[in-house]
């Protein structure tokens, strides 16, 4: 088998399965005309049909959601909910098919090779897998056949069977952002190809493998791989080693979740730490278990990225809940005495994104972030709980609101992603932020060319241009270029409001001259310090020259926030200075 010509998949797709899921927690039926939907971090990611009807989308806020359909019923997001529940299904599909890979929950894999030849053909093995799985897991799915796995998932998505060797063909015309599937982290690669004029997948495999290497790095090479139908690892994965596969017994059993989910913390580590000791990781994971009674369970559970031992440890803990809260009639009959964890599938080593402290990820348990952790600790029982902080980025209209200090041992999150700092807030400042923010902001006199004071109207517009700037003991400044402003608070009218109501870049001449020729605007959400002038401090930036107004010296940028304090009217402050 040539690197060109991946093997032949199945994948079995069920739609909106966190719904289903849900639904099927909660016993309520997702097959039903009520609507539903999941939500993290408060956007909707998966929705029934019913909620679709009534114009409820992925990534849609909740409120935005509910007020679009009142009787929507509303569910929190639970990663081990969805892997518990979906065990029925895998279990469905490996009575009639070995092989099974579940590559993430809602989502298994198969080999079509042997299969197709005991059902008589592609088609009857997908119809007998469809009524089977429906039978005995009560759950609708779609399937689709192609060459390769993300070739396979798509067409399980349209419900199409794609003919040996068409896969290129087939994903040609689909749209770029196909790319970024669940758990792929390709979405600011997707942005940035879009952002280019490439719109299909089409269009970016048509491009030359160096050159895609060596613009977009590993991340582009391997979805490019997957651009031209290939598979995302190459075929012929190395076989592993027997001595990289742990085995454990156990007695008494285990038949708790709980129990199993804290043995499984301390089994994550030792097989990761044995990988990692070759420099290996793990793509493939096998998980396979005997019971009292002399039952053998196992699954293997697929990833896009090597897996961390935070990662094993959340697929250990998932599939023992698949197998000990099961309810229908699966459930072994007895605890589990052994557990084996094989490395179906190995990567080098260095594959793996290394965190802060070396030999682990960003969330990973490893001597180096243990010392290190065990250190803050001890500087917290000196200096208090708030001795010792970390910083976190959130959403925030202003520079200093988007960092929030969480101290150490503490959640870092609010119930919201990590990501949810680049969420786009209404009136956020565009980029770049400063790079110092005054504490306090020292308070600044922002005058026209005629000497008056400038201000905000109702309109939230500035009074006149800005000519001059002064704040602290200087005196006032010639306003080169200004922009803005950019209005953050919506009762910027309350009377006794705190905090920012607008916001005003502006870039004043280095030396206190006079006021000269008028400032050059750039107009709202064009800011005009971008950080990519052709020198520091230089005005004109590249393929740009000096308009009227502009100077070809050295200059200085700020941030002015159009501020109101309980006890006193408006006025400026400078919130931050550019480097």
């Amino acid at each position: 088998m040539s690197l060109s010509a991946p093997a032949r998949r199945l994948v079995l797709w069920c739609p909106d399965w966190s719904v289903v899921a849900a639904c099927a927690s909660a016993r309520v039926s997702p097959h039903s005309a009520s609507a539903a939907a999941v939500v993290a971090g408060n956007r909707v990611v998966s929705c029934s049909p019913a909620a679709r009807k009534a114009g409820v989308v992925s990534g849609m806020r909740r409120r935005e959601a509910q007020s679009r359909c009142p009787e929507l019923t509303v569910f929190t997001a639970d990663e081990d909910r969805d892997a518990r529940l979906f065990e029925s299904v895998a279990s469905a599909v490996e009575e009639l098919v070995v092989g099974v890979e579940v590559v993430r929950p809602g989502l298994v894999a198969v080999p079509v090779g042997g299969a197709t030849a005991y059902f008589g053909g592609e088609l009857p093995l997908a119809e007998q897998l469809m009524d089977h799985v429906a039978a005995h897991a009560g759950v609708e799915c779609q399937i689709g056949i192609a060459d390769g796995l993300f070739a396979a998932t798509l067409a399980a998505q349209r419900g199409v069977f794609v003919e040996p060797g068409a896969a290129p063909e087939f994903l040609a015309p689909l749209n770029i952002a196909e790319l970024d599937q669940p758990g792929s982290e390709r979405a600011e690669l997707v942005d940035l190809l879009r952002r280019l004029g490439l719109r299909t997948i089409g269009a970016f495999a048509a491009l030359a493998e160096r050159d895609v290497t060596a613009r977009f790095g590993l991340t582009g090479l391997v979805a490019h791989r997957l651009a031209r139908g290939r598979d995302e690892r190459p075929p012929f994965r190395r076989t592993p080693p027997p001595e990289l596969e742990l085995v454990e017994s156990f007695d008494p059993a285990l038949d708790r979740v709980d129990t199993a989910a804290f043995t499984a913390r301390t089994l994550a580590t030792r097989f990761h730490s044995g990988l990692a000791a070759r420099g290996l990781a793990c793509t493939r994971l096998g998980i396979y278990a005997t019971t009292e009674n002399g039952e053998e369970l196992g699954r293997v559970w697929r990833c896009a990225e090597p897996l961390t031992a935070d990662g094993v440890a959340d697929r250990v803990r998932w599939q023992f809940e698949g197998w000990l809260r099961t309810g229908d009639g699966n459930r072994p009959t007895a605890g589990v005495s052994l557990l084996r964890l094989v490395p179906e599938e190995l990567v080098e080593g260095e594959s793996l994104q290394l965190g802060l402290w070396p030999g682990g990820g960003a969330a990973e348990h490893t001597p180096e972030s243990d010392r290190a952790g065990r250190s803050l600790v001890h500087v917290q029982g000196l200096l208090g709980p708030e001795g010792v902080v970390t910083a976190v980025l959130e959403g925030g209209r202003g520079p200093g609101e988007r960092v929030r200090l969480v101290p150490w041992g503490e959640r870092r999150s609010r119930g919201e992603p990590a990501d949810k700092g680049d969420a786009p807030w209404p009136g956020r400042l565009p980029a770049p932020s400063p790079a110092t923010v005054h504490d306090p902001p020292p308070a600044a006199v922002v005058t026209a060319a005629d000497g008056t004071e400038v201000g905000i109207t109702a309109r939230n517009e500035v009074t006149a241009a800005p000519s001059q700037v002064a704040f602290g003991d200087g005196g006032p400044r010639r306003v080169v270029e200004w922009a803005g402003p950019w209005v953050v608070q919506a009762r910027w009218w309350a009377p006794d409001s705190e905090g920012a109501h607008a916001r005003l870049q502006v870039v004043l001449d280095a030396e206190r001259r006079g006021q000269g020729e008028p400032p050059v605007a750039r107009g709202r959400g064009e800011p005009v310090w971008r950080g990519e002038r052709a020198g520091p401090g230089e005005v004109a930036g590249p393929g740009e020259s000096a308009g009227p107004g502009e100077s070809a010296g050295q200059v200085e940028a700020f941030l002015l926030r159009w501020s109101a304090e309980p006890g006193r009217g408006p006025a400026w402050v400078v919130e931050g200075t550019y480097d």
